[in-house]
């Protein structure tokens, strides 16, 4: 699964998901042992982390939701996600 940010020891990853359990663009951002799924509408779809670091992930997809799109897209299209800036 391609990592495209980290920040603050939250790692950001997304991945195509053909045929996968979430039906819509969404990242996936792991903490330490814990890992959450939201959608780039700010939706938690599933899991959880500490609730400081979500509300980090939120400010961040928020910032960036127009190169998340971007990269979707890419993805759904076959080709290669890049790396987002992270979170400062």
């Amino acid at each position: 699964m391609p990592t495209i940010s980290m920040f603050y020891g939250i790692v950001i990853r997304m991945y195509r998901e053909i045929g996968g359990k979430h039906n819509l663009p969404h990242i996936h951002a792991e903490y330490q042992n814990d890992e959450v799924v939201v959608s780039l509408n700010g939706d938690v779809l599933e899991g959880q982390i500490p609730n400081k670091k979500l509300k980090l992930v939120l400010a961040w997809l928020e910032i960036h939701n127009d190169e998340l799109y971007a990269n979707w897209q890419l993805l759904s299209n076959g080709e290669r996600s890049f790396m987002i800036d992270p979170l400062r």
